[in-house]
C-alpha cells in the first residue's frame, strides 16, 4: 500500500538537480524507471535510511497557490517581486498584506494523500528501525501537519518569523498575525495597498525590542540556512534511497 500511494501525482519533482548544485560534493544517483514498481518494491524494502525531496508539487493537490508561471501575480505584482529583501525594505506593508494573505490561505488547507503517505511511512518504518527524512522546498507546512517528523524546510516556513532588530526567530500561527492585517490582503487585482504604518506592522515581542518582524522564509537574493544545508547534505550522505 506504501508503494502504492508513492506514485501519487506531486511526490516525483524534478527539484534534486536545484538543491544539488549547493552540495558539498557530487553523489551517484541509479536510474530507475518510475513505472517499474517490482523494482521500485525491492529497493525500498532493503533501504533504511530513505530521503524524499520534495517541491510545490506535491502541495498541488491541497490547493495551495504556487504564484508561478501565468497565476503568478498577487494583485498587480509578480510574486516573485515581493519575495526580495528589497522589496521589503521599500514597502514592508505591502509584502506583509502578501504573506498575511498566504498564511490565511494555508490556515484553510489540508496535507493530501500524498503529505500523508510520506508522513505513514515515516510512521511505519521508524517502528522496524528505519529512516526517513523529508527536505522540502514548500513553506507551508503541510508535511508537518500530516505528521511528519523529520523535516528539512530549506526555505523556511510561513508560519515563522524573524526579527530584523534582534534577529529572534520563532514560530507565529497567529490569525490575524497582527490587528492591522485583519481583512487586508485581498489578491483583487484592483485592490489598493493598505499602506499600514510600519509601528503597526508585525512586531517583535522580545523584551526590550519590538524590533519590525519579517517571514522567516528565504527569499530570492539570500542565502539557504547553512544550518539547515548542512542537515541536507548529511542525510543525503547517508541515504541509500532518494525519491524525488
Amino acid at each position: 500500500m506504501i508503494a502504492n500511494r508513492f506514485t501519487c501525482r506531486g511526490i516525483i519533482n524534478t527539484h534534486l538537480y536545484h538543491l544539488h548544485t549547493h552540495l558539498r560534493k557530487p553523489w551517484r544517483i541509479q536510474d530507475m524507471a518510475s513505472s517499474d514498481m517490482a523494482a521500485f518494491r525491492e529497493i525500498f524494502s532493503k533501504a533504511n535510511n530513505i530521503a524524499i525531496i520534495t517541491g510545490a508539487g506535491v502541495s498541488a493537490e491541497s490547493g495551495v497557490p504556487t504564484f508561478r508561471g501565468a497565476g503568478g501575480y498577487w494583485r498587480k505584482w509578480n510574486a516573485q517581486d515581493l519575495a526580495t529583501p528589497t522589496a521589503f525594505n521599500k514597502n514592508p506593508s505591502r509584502v506583509w498584506e502578501f504573506y498575511h494573505y498566504r498564511r490565511e490561505v494555508m490556515l484553510t488547507k489540508n496535507p493530501n494523500p500524498a503529505h500523508l503517505a510520506i508522513a505513514e511511512c515515516e510512521d511505519r518504518l521508524s517502528r522496524q528501525g528505519r529512516k526517513v527524512s523529508v527536505i522540502s522546498q514548500n513553506i507551508d507546512e503541510l508535511h508537518r501537519r500530516a505528521g511528519s517528523k523529520n523535516i528539512l524546510e530549506i526555505h523556511g516556513s510561513l508560519f515563522r518569523t524573524r526579527c530584523m532588530s534582534c534577529g529572534h526567530e520563532e514560530a507565529n500561527y497567529n490569525s490575524p498575525i497582527c490587528a492591522a492585517l485583519e481583512g487586508k490582503g485581498a489578491p483583487d487585482p484592483e485592490a489598493h495597498d493598505a499602506q499600514i504604518p510600519v509601528e503597526k506592522l508585525p512586531r517583535c515581542e522580545q523584551r526590550g525590542c519590538h524590533g519590525l518582524l519579517r517571514p522567516a522564509v528565504v527569499w530570492f537574493g539570500e542565502a539557504l540556512d547553512a544550518d539547515i544545508l548542512s542537515s541536507a547534505e548529511d542525510v543525503l550522505d547517508s541515504c541509500d534511497l532518494c525519491l524525488v
